[in-house]
């Protein structure tokens, strides 16, 4: 019996907050539900090239709130994501406010936290860039 990969599923505190954090690492709304009776609204997001359902993020908000939340749990790993050019994102992310707490000194990876805490890694598509400063100097902000 095959498995099929559908989502990961994350818990966020502040809906909108966390829908702004993942367009900025360049993912869309795909599809949205509001549950009146669960008192909950799921977001899906994902790369817009990659719009097919399987390589979603699902973002849990609770209406009533979630008072765990974000929690430094690091129970759930990371989320992990390649991209064409990790310095050029990494500096989108910083300019938007956005700490990188694990910088891409390696020219190949790096990490970063959502506004809920969640750990994600960022990951240069194809061989790893050469090294470059501010990067290549750049301490760990933080646990990533």
């Amino acid at each position: 019996m095959p498995l099929e990969y559908l989502h990961t599923m994350v818990r966020v505190k502040d809906l909108d907050a966390s829908i702004a954090f993942y367009k900025l690492l360049g993912m869309v709304e795909r599809r949205r539900t509001d549950n009146e009776g669960g008192r909950f609204t799921l977001v899906f997001m994902c790369p817009p090239e990659q719009a097919d359902g399987h390589h979603d993020v699902e973002l849990t908000y609770n209406w009533d709130g979630d008072d765990g939340l974000p929690s430094d749990s690091r129970h759930f790993g990371h989320l992990a994501y390649t991209c064409d050019n990790i310095y050029d994102l990494c500096q989108h992310l910083m300019d938007n406010g956005v700490t990188i707490n694990r910088p891409p000194r390696d020219g190949h990876m790096a990490f970063v936290r959502s506004p809920d805490n969640i750990s994600i890694e960022l990951l240069q598509k194809g061989d790893a860039l050469p090294e470059q400063d501010p990067w290549a100097s750049m301490e760990n902000t933080g646990h990533w």
